[in-house]
């Protein structure tokens, strides 16, 4: 790949750069991100001295020390209070100590988990913080929360809150197989290491629930929804049983992604057919066996009749024939979530019409205990799509968010992008039928796949650590602001001091518009390279399926740019509801972000700022790559805040994105030149190489591959 070397030259040239800042890192211990958000760095100053006011400081609790969650609660509290005073405390469950935990049972009037704080008299008549959960999970999670908050430096005294669950289930999926191969993972391998389960259980396992337990996340789908049907038998039963009996203590559930044909594969029959009653005998039977094992066990996420893998349709069934009879198998146990996520070859019109197509004319006909995880736009996971059609028009149907928490299209791990203000763009959307997408979700829950891997900082990049953390949160509270969301997580990750946060919580709050500016700006959408999804690739137009290509999302000639979506086009907008379908049909009005989405637009088509199309299209480009370049310079200036080791990294990593956003950049402009044939705007500069030069780049080396 010699021209490819050319590139990585140039990015080892800005990272050269930057590594002279490096010498000057502030003298801090070093840390290697494994303690993610839960440091619990020392208090000083003020936050230290209200803290140590109270001394002795131990922690008393209500004496339910036999329920095991009750217990990770005050061994949590207590290992987070001596780490923020650094010091050791009193022996817990000493009358002396100020924080006073009260873990209710049984309370069904308000959602498992919800919790309160405040100050007020604990044991022998003195004041304390009092910590109260209506149930033990309620009280692990009240215990995060106020060591949250003190974390942040907050008067222990001051704290004053109530919080409820917005969702019942706040759920991860991993895409991992159980060869250790993670797909679209780019932070190493697996952290599950079912080869030596179930006789060995990795602490790391216990550090990923402590992490998952602190954000409220309480369900994990341990394996990839391309799943292998041997994940399914009793060997793999038995791994599955070490890792929920570690987890049950955090409050964490194990679901397993199920493949629709193990009936076929390894049960001896020859069919998978939902409607025979040999094939629902045996999911009873399979069902029976993993509950035998693991009481709790949450149930099944099946990715069914997507890219290949099999399902109902195959026997001539419906998506609803095959999740109802899971869904029997489990009865009251259990729970089946079924991916929305259709990507099949027979539909020759709009891929993202697909879903729609397919799933809302059978709303009212799945089980109770069935669950539809919808992504949250109608192609997959791209750095903007509007909200998926789906949400709001299945009112008899239980709907569930999926998010991708891994960056597949946003730059793997090396480039920074906080992806709260996505995620909360989708919640806040009004669907048109009432409600707005969270408020038709809430009711469920969300999924996230995870960015989780054997990396020592768990995600790849310390800064991909705050999106784990944002889906976390925001499943607990979709009305959080990604703003205070990224300043929680700033400061204990990093830094609580107000000018560090100052120049890099907006720094987060601004890094994915900047993605979608330096890669899909004004709508654009699927213009990434081939199978690895990795660097541009707008001129792939030959490979097998039509929905493959980019050319197939942006439509691009001498003309103009964009799909149709329209009356006139493919009609896709039809499937949201009127007043949504009215704010996009019109060329003129319509917000810019989604304009190449909806629209086939003329070059010469002039926008709200004044410029025409092609001379927005390369303004955006250019405010990305300028956007990148200030969180560089903003990053530079805080070595006095941060560890070496993490300082340096997350330095090499922006000098990573700031040539990959070059490389973006001029590679799309490259190719719009080659369409259009039109001179770039007055003052732009040209593209460093020519287009011929990026269609020779390969890199079949990428991760997550």
């Amino acid at each position: 790949m010699m021209r490819g070397r050319e590139l990585v030259n140039r990015i080892a040239a800005v990272c050269l750069t930057v590594l002279a800042a490096l010498s000057l890192a502030s003298p801090a211990q070093a840390e290697d991100g494994y303690d993610l958000w839960l440091r619990y760095a020392p208090l000083e100053g003020e936050a230290l001295e209200r803290l140590e006011a109270f001394d002795p400081v131990s922690v008393t609790n209500s004496g339910a020390y036999d329920d095991p969650i009750v217990r990770t609660a005050v061994e949590e509290l207590h290992r987070g209070l001596e780490q923020l005073l650094g010091r050791k405390l009193s022996p817990m469950g000493e009358e002396n100590g100020i924080v006073w935990l009260e873990c209710k049972f049984d309370d069904d009037e308000v959602p498992s988990g919800s919790f309160g704080i405040g100050s007020g008299d604990v044991p022998a008549n003195r004041e304390g913080i009092q910590l109260v959960g209506v149930d033990p999970v309620g009280c692990l999670y009240g215990v995060y929360a106020l060591l949250r908050e003190l974390s942040q430096g907050a008067d222990p005294f001051a704290i004053s809150t109530i919080s409820t669950p917005a969702m019942p289930l706040r759920m991860l999926n991993h895409w991992d197989n159980p060869d250790g191969h993670v797909e679209r993972g780019y932070a190493g391998r697996s952290i599950f290491d079912w080869w030596h389960l179930p006789e060995r259980l990795d602490q790391r396992m216990i550090d990923y629930a402590r992490a998952n337990a602190s954000i409220g996340i309480n369900a994990v789908a341990v394996n990839n929804v391309n799943a292998r049907a041997m994940m399914l038998e009793k060997r793999y039963i038995e791994k599955l049983a070490r890792l929920a009996d570690a987890w049950r203590p955090y409050g964490i559930r194990v679901f397993l992604s199920a493949r629709f044909s193990a009936p076929r594969d390894i049960g001896g029959l020859d069919t998978a057919d939902p409607l025979d009653p040999r094939v629902a005998a045996w999911w009873q039977a399979k069902a029976d066996e993993i509950y035998a094992a693991i009481p709790d066990f949450g149930g099944f996420l099946v990715k069914a009749n997507s890219e290949g893998q099999p399902g109902p349709q195959d026997y001539g069934r419906t998506h609803a024939d095959g999740a109802n009879m899971l869904a029997e198998a489990l009865r009251d146990r259990g729970t089946v979530i079924w991916r929305a996520f259709v990507y099949s070859a027979e539909d020759e019109t709009d891929r993202a019409k697909q879903a729609y197509e397919e799933f809302v004319p059978l709303d009212g006909q799945f089980a109770d205990n069935v669950i539809v995880q919808v992504k949250n736009g109608p192609i997959d996971f791209q750095p903007r799509e509007p909200f998926h059609p789906m949400f709001g028009a299945m009112p008899n149907t239980h709907l569930m968010l999926e998010a991708q928490i891994t960056k597949e299209y946003l730059g793997f791990a090396s480039h920074l992008a906080f992806l709260a203000p996505m995620w909360e763009e989708v919640l806040d959307a009004d669907t048109g039928h009432g409600a707005t997408v969270a408020e038709v979700v809430s009711p469920v829950g969300m999924a996230g796949v995870g960015n989780t891997g054997s990396d020592r900082n768990w995600s790849g990049s310390d800064f991909d650590q705050a999106n784990w953390y944002a889906f976390g949160r925001l499943a607990w509270d979709p009305t959080l602001s990604s703003e205070q969301i990224a300043r929680e997580w700033a400061a204990q990750t990093f830094s609580r001091e107000e000018p560090f946060l100052d120049a890099v919580v907006p720094m987060m709050l601004e890094s994915r518009e900047a993605v979608v500016d330096y890669m899909t700006p004004l709508g654009l959408a699927h213009l990434m390279a081939t199978g690895h999804h990795y660097g541009p690739g707008p001129w792939v137009c030959d490979l097998g399926r039509p929905e493959w290509n980019p050319c197939y999302y942006h439509r691009a000639d001498a003309e103009g740019i964009g799909f149709d979506r329209t009356v006139t086009g493919s009609d896709a907008l039809s499937q949201y509801a009127p007043q949504v379908a009215a704010e996009w049909e019109d060329v003129a009005t319509i917000d810019p972000a989604y304009l190449l989405w909806f629209h086939h637009v003329a070059w010469d088509h002039p926008m709200p700022t004044g410029r025409s199309l092609w001379a927005e299209l390369v303004h955006r480009y250019d405010r990305g790559v300028a956007k990148v370049d200030e969180m560089a310079e903003i990053w530079t200036g805080q070595q006095e805040f941060v560890d070496p080791q993490r300082f340096r990294a997350v330095t090499e990593n922006l000098a990573i994105q700031q040539a990959e956003a070059r490389w973006w950049r001029d590679a799309s402009i490259a190719y719009w030149l080659s369409l259009n044939g039109l001179d770039l705007p007055e003052g732009v500069q040209p593209p460093a190489e020519s287009l011929e030069y990026y269609r020779s780049l390969s890199f079949p080396e990428a991760p997550g591959n």
